[in-house]
């Protein structure tokens, strides 16, 4: 194996584990996927609209291959997005619970699709985050009421499929509603995939899909998770109707399985084999993290279901559940499986040749200013030398602090992309 002995230095294996992070990262960028996506150029005028943790990117990329088009529009973006100005305006917004600049720029969208004709032009550009960035309550509902029953399914626990099912339930803008407002234009969406299935209604919560799931889903999640939503938040799910159904030209530009299938190459090039369990896996973060370190050894001791060296890979989305009123600190889902992964080893007798990577590749672990972190088969017993409990973080939600003092955060600012959670684990 290239650069490698039977158990390779830390530095080696850090080094393979960033570069296959990396690489997914750069497969998914709009500057290398998004021109070969664009429809033929329009008659009348091309009207931009979208949100994202993507979305400046994507409009980047779209004025550098359109320069002789007359493009207009704007786009909802994170707050403090750094990007050239252009002819694509940039409306800040929050993330993952929306503001007051969420909902402007719902309105906005709004606004600009209004009164197009059938020879116009709408390009939706469609990423991670847009469900939080593009938030216009539903009749009847306030934000602050939307913000709560946000903030309650981010701790729910409910995989991201549900939550957005519920929020495209209390959207003015969402299930297809941006599309609707366009017609008779023609919209095409360009959308870069964050969720298991690559489901076009769930990607942003579908601003120009129709939506599937209908109200009655929205209340049964609801109900399931036990969250408290006010008497209009449930008068709102229990009378919501689809928006009329608008036929949309959905295309699709990147995905989480291409980011790991490019992960993969980068892997096999350094003389790993490589195994990709696959792109949609979702559970709870700690409890994934203890099945995937059973893989792990799996192949460590015993050759299956790939012998070492190697590297399994994974995607999806994990989640952190915290109990109504349970405290808890810093960090994501990344980070928390992280955790999870290590303990778990250290329980089945610990291995010295095992390393792993997690991280959000958009390059935000839940509310932290981490994309994840690393693991070595050393992590647990330097954070232990801190005086550090690394059970206790865990059972705390405060995972963050576990990878911080060891300098093993993964911090990367905003990668322009969001192909949803990276996981790699290196066995030798």
């Amino acid at each position: 194996m290239t650069g490698f002995g039977p158990i390779p230095s830390d530095g080696a294996a850090r080094a393979l584990l960033r570069g296959c992070f990396d690489a997914a990262v750069a497969s998914a960028q709009p500057a290398r996927m998004l021109a070969g996506h664009l429809p033929r150029r329009p008659a009348g005028r091309c009207v931009v609209v979208g949100a994202g943790k993507a979305a400046a990117a994507m409009a980047a990329a779209l004025e550098a291959a359109w320069p002789d088009v007359d493009l207009s529009g704007a786009v909802a973006v994170p707050h403090g997005t750094i990007a050239p100005a252009g002819r694509i305006a940039l409306l800040p917004a929050a993330h993952p619970v929306p503001d007051a600049g969420s909902q402007a720029a719902a309105r906005r969208m709004l606004e600009l699709v209004a009164g197009l004709g059938p020879d116009d032009l709408v390009l939706a550009l469609i990423s991670g985050g847009a469900s939080a960035l593009l938030a216009l309550p539903a009749e009847g509902v306030s934000l602050a009421e939307k913000q709560a029953v946000t903030q309650a399914l981010l701790r729910s626990g409910a995989p991201i499929g549900q939550m957005n099912v519920v929020r495209r339930a209390l959207s003015a803008i969402k299930g297809g509603r941006l599309a609707a407002a366009a017609a008779p234009a023609v919209v095409v969406t360009l959308a870069i995939s964050d969720v298991p299935g690559d489901d076009p209604a769930t990607i942003g919560s579908g601003p120009t899909v129709a939506d599937p799931a209908g109200p009655a889903r929205a209340m049964a999640i609801v109900e399931r998770y036990r969250i408290a939503v006010p008497a209009s938040v449930r008068a709102r799910l229990m009378a919501a109707a689809p928006a009329p159904r608008t036929e949309v030209d959905f295309r699709l530009i990147a995905k989480p399985q291409g980011a790991l299938a490019a992960a993969a190459d980068h892997a096999r090039a350094s003389g790993l084999a490589c195994l990709i369990l696959g792109d949609a896996i979702e559970a709870e973060a700690c409890e994934l993290g203890r099945a995937l370190a059973g893989i792990a050894l799996g192949a460590r001791r015993h050759g299956t279901p790939l012998a070492p060296p190697c590297l399994i890979l994974s995607g999806g989305e994990a989640g952190v559940t915290i109990a109504p009123g349970a405290p808890h600190g810093q960090g994501g889902r990344n980070t928390a499986f992280l955790l999870g992964f290590a303990l778990a080893l250290e329980a089945a007798g610990g291995d010295a040749a095992i390393w792993a990577l997690a991280a959000d590749t958009d390059g935000i672990d839940g509310a932290s200013d981490a994309a994840g972190a690393l693991f070595a088969p050393d992590s647990l017993d330097r954070l232990r030398a801190t005086g550090a409990d690394p059970a206790g973080l865990l059972a705390a939600h405060d995972s963050y602090r576990a990878f911080d003092p060891l300098g093993d955060l993964l911090r990367t600012g905003p990668t322009g992309t969001n192909v949803n959670d990276f996981r790699a684990i290196l066995i030798t």
